[in-house]
């Protein structure tokens, strides 16, 4: 049997999307009812646009995650062409 460390679809990356499902069941799913299925789609849409455009992550310096990788795109395209 091979490990699957260091490959897609390895237990790393099963131990994000747990972590993530958990996080959105907790923040979104559990802590309200629900009237029908657009109630819960567009609640998942609201918490997406927040987790991933107004979150502050600490460990990247209290700045929400696109900010973070378009700061990093930006510095990659500013590298390649002053190469």
């Amino acid at each position: 049997v091979e490990p699957s460390v260091g490959s897609v679809g390895d237990s790393y990356d099963n131990a994000l999307a747990e972590t993530i499902n958990g996080l959105y069941k907790a923040e979104v799913i559990h802590r309200r009812s629900w009237q029908n299925r657009e109630a819960v789609e567009l609640a998942t849409l609201e918490w997406v646009d927040w987790f991933n455009h107004r979150r502050l992550l600490e460990p990247i310096g209290n700045m929400p995650p696109a900010e973070a990788e378009a700061i990093y795109y930006q510095q990659l395209s500013e590298s390649a062409q002053a190469a």
